[in-house]
């Protein structure tokens, strides 16, 4: 196979190289009335995940835009949450900042603890939505729960972010300008590319086709017919949408769970 086989895989990064660019662009288009944000965010991170999987369309801003209006409503209030939190935590930062004394160091250490718990829900809210047909309210709890029960992947995804920011604007603080640019560029992109490494994993745990087990009889066992020899149970093992945390079992195949079906109900993957 040549080295510029249009299949190859030097063309497959250069293409993928390029989509993640024309993403990042978009995205920051996008971003500049400031509300459109979380909408741009849920976007970005749809066609982050089509390019990890191969599942692009050969004109990814049209791909783009496509996932920018069907997420704009839900992905704006969540966007719009996040700003009052935000806001919340300014104002909490500046009343703390002002104490001194042992109080003052419990509210400061209050303050990050706050930051943190944000923050590791924060990371899931735009790729859950981008990724799952859901309600807000229930995006924002599985955003929370997921976070908790795919602790390392979480973990990894806040360094990788952590890592670019330090690296782009503090190890060299002569070079601001050039950050600015490469960020306008496909900095957004990139992190949101290899972020979605670290998320593909996590979803693991939720994705309906990945709850699927089959379990397969003894080969000594004895049935009157072979039908009865292999089983599909379909594990729930935590949906996120349930309250109650339980891991339930429903053998067989349907839509009722009373009758054999899935119980997955609050996470609905979408098509791309």
């Amino acid at each position: 196979m040549s080295l510029f086989d249009m299949n190859g895989p030097l063309m497959n990064a250069l293409r993928k190289l390029a989509n993640i660019i024309l993403c990042n662009i978009v995205f920051c288009l996008l971003s500049l009335p400031l509300f459109t944000v979380g909408a741009a965010l849920a976007a970005l991170y749809a066609c982050m995940q089509a390019i990890l999987t191969d599942d692009e369309d050969d004109i990814i801003v049209k791909q783009y835009w496509d996932a920018f209006r069907r997420n704009f409503k839900q992905a704006t209030v969540i966007w719009l949450l996040c700003l009052a939190a935000f806001a919340f935590l300014g104002i909490y930062y500046l009343i703390v900042s002002s104490m001194g004394g042992m109080m003052g160091r419990v509210y400061r250490i209050s303050f990050f603890m706050m930051c943190i718990l944000f923050l590791f829900g924060f990371q899931y809210l735009f790729p859950l939505q981008a990724r799952y047909a859901n309600h807000v309210k229930n995006t924002l709890k599985n955003a929370w729960l997921l976070s908790i029960a795919a602790l390392p992947w979480t973990i990894l995804s806040i360094l990788l972010v952590i890592a670019a920011v330090y690296i782009s604007f503090f190890m060299n603080p002569d070079g601001l300008n050039l950050a600015v640019f490469l960020w306008g560029m496909m900095g957004f992109g990139i992190v949101a590319y290899l972020n979605s490494f670290f998320f593909q994993r996590a979803f693991q745990r939720i994705d309906p086709e990945k709850l699927e087990v089959k379990h397969e009889a003894p080969k000594e066992a004895v049935f009157i017919d072979e039908e009865h020899r292999s089983a599909e149970v379909f594990f729930q093992e935590s949906s996120y949408s349930n309250p109650d945390w339980n891991r339930q079992a429903y053998p067989g195949k349907g839509s009722n769970p009373a009758a054999g079906g899935s119980a997955e109900k609050g996470v609905r993957k979408r098509k791309f």
